[in-house]
């Protein structure tokens, strides 16, 4: 009966968390639908557009590592809870909003609400599965499942809502959705707490978020303003001074924000490099897709939605299968072998011309989601095995702050490979496919030298680190 409710535990645990990775996920597409009705609406161009998916993006990077290491200190429950409600009012804000400055406000405040639920929902699967090292990831496969369906639903959850009703709709949806999260997370149970410290690491909070905002700022107006243009330098300066300044503040600091022996422990960092390259690359290409099947073969946006769904699907069963695959053999082979089917996969897209029917990029639709869905939930739960339970707020908050900003220079760099013209665009796609592919290759070797195998049943060596 006590195996009964511990694993009934779980199941709270990992639905509650679920609700809020979801909730996240899809506030990052389903906005997207709605853009052309907002501008009509509240009298807005390309820039408010612009500012209202970004303005989400850039406090939900900027946050995240901050927010973890709150849910460590005061627990993450109590941060993740407090994210779901700001993330439920800012929404009421957003659907509320009578002009685009109202907008940005609100989509401001749903990234500081994201950035605190992501960190912290994986800190309290972190938890409730301590030294359960085959039952955390397939924990961490159903999490990641989640995300992945909300991903792909997003579009076609927002295309319902605006011929039902109209672009508030996709706001207001998200507060019954809050509600039921916030009634699972309350049958959770609360995380232990890092041990109090009298000092609280305020410099190096202020110098994460300048060094992360300088980076997600520079990404994101580096495309439309040009790498010299002034802000964009100015930006970059602030991460070339504010990094050495982070580092040596942490080094020096009683109670670092971000302990750096995290380093050091085995596999964190080549897991953070390798969920660096897997958004950088993945982002980086759907991007130019949207290029390819819009203007290259003239797809409208809704169709273009569609012809993604074959890629967004496969991921929800491939996550799963890569939970199960990591408890009984290690995240050593779905690491490897998820960066190897994403080569193959890039690879496929060097055969695309500007005459290629859409059913020639259907393999690689079919090969990145299952590389990436093997790779993920092993990766995440190298992180979250490579420190201290107390601590896996902090370390998903390092993990997904760099994957954030990997994605958006992802956007950055193949977009700017591709120009105006049919050629140019494909010219893009081919040499954004070789990157990717000489990258994968990098960190598929990497993953194969520094992460362990385990024998099945047998606690990972990551498992058995001590601090």
């Amino acid at each position: 009966m006590g195996q009964q409710s511990f694993h009934r535990g779980i199941a709270r645990v990992i639905t509650a968390t679920s609700f809020g990775f979801a909730l996240v996920q899809l506030d990052v597409t389903i906005v997207n639908v709605a853009l052309p009705h907002i501008a009509i609406d509240l009298h807005t161009g390309v820039a408010g557009l612009q500012w209202v998916v970004d303005a989400y993006a850039l406090a939900f990077a900027v946050l995240l590592l901050s927010m973890g290491y709150l849910g460590d200190r005061l627990g993450a429950r109590k941060v993740y809870l407090s994210g779901m409600l700001l993330f439920a009012v800012a929404s009421v804000l957003c659907g509320c909003a009578t002009d685009a400055v109202l907008l940005i406000v609100g989509r401001t405040l749903q990234g500081m609400g994201a950035a605190a639920m992501l960190p912290c929902s994986l800190a309290l699967l972190s938890h409730a599965t301590a030294h359960e090292h085959a039952l955390r990831a397939r924990a961490i496969g159903w999490w990641t499942a989640a995300g992945s369906i909300a991903i792909a639903a997003g579009p076609i959850i927002g295309g319902l809502l605006m011929s039902a009703m109209n672009w508030r709709s996709i706001f207001f949806v998200n507060v019954p959705v809050c509600a039921v999260g916030a009634w699972l997370t309350l049958r959770v149970p609360e995380t232990v707490r890092k041990a109090q410290h009298k000092h609280f690491d305020l410099p190096g909070q202020l110098l994460a978020i300048l060094v992360v905002t300088g980076l997600t700022m520079a990404v994101i107006e580096a495309h439309p303003l040009g790498w010299t243009h002034p802000v964009v330098l100015a930006c970059i300066a602030m991460v070339l001074v504010g990094a050495p300044l982070f580092v040596l503040v942490e080094s020096r600091s009683p109670a670092p924000m971000l302990p750096l022996h995290f380093f050091k422990a085995r596999g964190f960092s080549t897991a953070v490099v390798y969920g660096m390259v897997m958004n950088f690359t993945y982002y980086g290409i759907v991007f130019l897709l949207s290029l390819y099947l819009q203007r290259v073969h003239g797809f409208s946006a809704l169709r273009t939605g569609l012809a993604y769904l074959p890629l967004t699907a496969t991921f929800f069963g491939v996550n799963v299968f890569s939970g199960w695959l990591v408890g009984r053999t290690g995240a050593r082979l779905p690491m490897v072998l998820g960066a190897l089917i994403d080569c193959a996969g890039f690879g496929l897209f060097l055969l695309l011309g500007a005459d290629s029917p859409y059913l020639l990029m259907l393999p690689a639709f079919a090969l990145l989601p299952a590389g990436m869905g093997l790779g993920v939930p092993a990766m995440t739960t190298t992180v979250l095995s490579s420190v201290e339970k107390e601590a896996s707020g902090t370390a998903s908050g390092v993990l997904n702050s760099a994957r954030q900003a990997a994605g958006a220079m992802g956007v950055a760099l193949f977009g700017s490979l591709a120009g105006d013209s049919n050629e140019r665009i494909v010219m893009g796609l081919h040499l954004s496919s070789w990157i990717s592919v000489g990258l994968l290759l990098m960190v598929a070797a990497w993953a194969f030298r520094s992460i362990a195998p385990i024998v099945a049943g047998k606690r990972s060596e990551l498992d058995a680190v001590d601090y």
